[in-house]
């Protein structure tokens, strides 16, 4: 019997080896393929996977982040101001002590503009979904820090121009700005000796909409590109990672 304990105990101990020996060369391999998959030259299809995921993860943070309140009106780089033409019927409000009235005015436009963004999110996706392995391998890894940002420009402008325009008269009229820029236009242009302005409030405040989503899109893009934080999966830190060396 003592014989027969002293043989169980060695056949299971080297039973515990082999498993562990099995184990260990899974688990080296397994490893291993973690260590190449998270390294080395990327094919042309996760290129072209990694930067639609990444530019879908920016683009969305971009629109959520603008389509909150105070998206626009809280961004300095962003907000929307008197147009150009019409900063001197600014100037003449505050100078009659109508602050308020212009105040209102400029927080209306942030509003439309904020109001207008939610629309922006599936144009961006589906211009990504359009994107081309060849578009995104150049995008990738051109000199450019912002190729993405200006791919967007030329294929979404159009869309985001045609969608944003009918949403942004609605949020002008929705959140006062028409009240309130006829206010301060027919205000101004009762100062004596002015030449009286008259201002598309909607195509303004579009165009200005569009402007900003790309800036946001830009800095985005630029998190991605440049904080290794910003690459939360394996695959965006693959192929952002091999473009790190290009540079």
């Amino acid at each position: 019997m003592r014989k027969i304990g002293l043989f169980l105990l060695a056949a299971s101990a080297l039973s515990l080896n082999s498993c562990d020996a099995q184990s260990q060369g899974k688990l080296g391999n397994i490893l291993n393929k973690v260590a190449t998959g998270a390294t080395g030259t990327p094919t042309s299809l996760e290129i072209g996977n990694a930067l639609k995921q990444a530019l879908e993860i920016g683009t969305s943070a971009g629109a959520d982040k603008l389509s909150a309140k105070d998206g626009f009106f809280g961004n300095m780089a962003i907000k929307i101001l008197f147009p150009t033409e019409a900063q001197k019927v600014e100037k003449g409000l505050r100078s009659l002590g109508l602050n308020s009235l212009a105040d209102n005015v400029i927080l209306s436009l942030n509003r439309a503009a904020e109001d207008a963004a939610k629309e922006a999110k599936p144009i961006f996706v589906n211009a990504i979904k359009q994107m081309t392995i060849a578009d995104a391998t150049n995008i990738l890894l051109g000199n450019s820090k912002d190729a993405a940002t200006q791919y967007f420009k030329r294929v979404t402008t159009a869309q985001l121009t045609e969608k944003f325009s009918p949403v942004i008269a609605n949020s002008l009229g929705k959140v006062g700005a028409t009240k309130y820029w006829g206010d301060a236009a027919a205000a101004y242009n009762k100062i004596p000796l002015v030449k009286p302005v008259n201002t598309n409030l909607t195509s303004y405040v579009t165009e200005k909409a569009i402007e900003g989503m790309f800036v946001q899109v830009a800095q985005e893009e630029l998190k991605i590109r440049d904080n290794v934080g910003a690459r939360s999966t394996s695959l965006l830190q693959k192929v952002f990672g091999y473009a790190d060396t290009k540079k």
